[in-house]
């Protein structure tokens, strides 16, 4: 019995602390555009403060982490670097602005967000599973145990905590419309992306993420080998798809109302 009374107790601070009553509302819609379960979209929606912070931190580790990348890159082509951190960013203020009661004042905001953590998400763990020397890098053994435990450490850490990006890009529908118009902005900003990291960099090198696939010449990387071609062949086919996942979600919430 007093397990069972400690449960209800913990289900009853639960429901106080995270209310369900403001919850946007489930509809039914297809598996492939709203995979999570229902009780896993409302824990984070639930918890939505703590996954902004977090998401918020891991903005802050991201433009951390990128710090050399800016150090060889333009100013004027700094907004392009950080596409991850950005992408953190964008789905921390989209959850944020449901919280407070803005989302409809920024639908473009969420379609950056969920465009982002899924093109980011699902673009770093494939990269670093083909690539798998892309990271870690360098010899091991000059590395000693603190270096293969920190090299070995971030690489799981970067593949899972872009893993729940994806997973967290699939909250947004909950709250989102879609619209054309928004779905153009996210749509026109990362194929912008795309072509300044890979295609035509305008000013300096391409602005993808580092791969240390890409041997460093002194001046520059070697942009010429295989891997180059790889990471822009994913980065493109993630645009194209994030596109026909949000127009998707657009098309099957319209259904449903239609079917109420």
């Amino acid at each position: 019995m007093s397990g069972a009374s400690a449960t209800d107790r913990a289900r009853r601070a639960y429901d106080r602390w995270f209310p369900a009553d403001d919850l946007p509302e489930q509809r039914d819609l297809p598996r492939f555009v709203a995979p999570l379960p229902d009780w896993l979209e409302d824990l984070g929606l639930r918890l939505v403060w703590l996954v902004v912070l977090v998401n918020l931190a891991g903005t802050a580790f991201g433009f951390w982490f990128y710090g050399f990348q800016f150090t060889i890159t333009e100013p004027v082509m700094w907004p392009f670097v950080p596409d991850s951190p950005m992408a953190t960013l964008f789905i921390a203020l989209s959850l944020a602005s449901w919280k407070l009661g803005y989302a409809d004042r920024v639908p473009w905001l969420h379609a950056l967000a969920f465009f982002g953590c899924i093109k980011l998400g699902a673009w770093t763990p494939v990269v670093l599973t083909v690539f798998p020397v892309e990271y870690p890098g360098g010899s091991l053994a000059a590395l000693g145990t603190l270096g293969f435990l920190w090299e070995y450490g971030l690489y799981g850490f970067l593949v899972v905590s872009h893993l729940a990006m994806v997973v967290e890009a699939f909250l947004v529908h909950r709250y989102a419309t879609f619209s054309a118009g928004a779905v153009a902005v996210a749509a026109a900003w990362y194929t912008l992306n795309d072509v300044l990291d890979y295609l035509v960099p305008v000013v300096g090198e391409p602005h993808h993420t580092v791969l240390n696939a890409e041997p460093f010449l002194g001046n520059g990387f070697d942009h010429s080998v295989p891997a180059h071609d790889i990471a822009a062949a994913v980065a493109i086919a993630l645009t194209v798809t994030c596109v026909f996942l949000a127009l998707s979600t657009r098309a099957a919430k319209l259904r449903a109302e239609l079917a109420d």
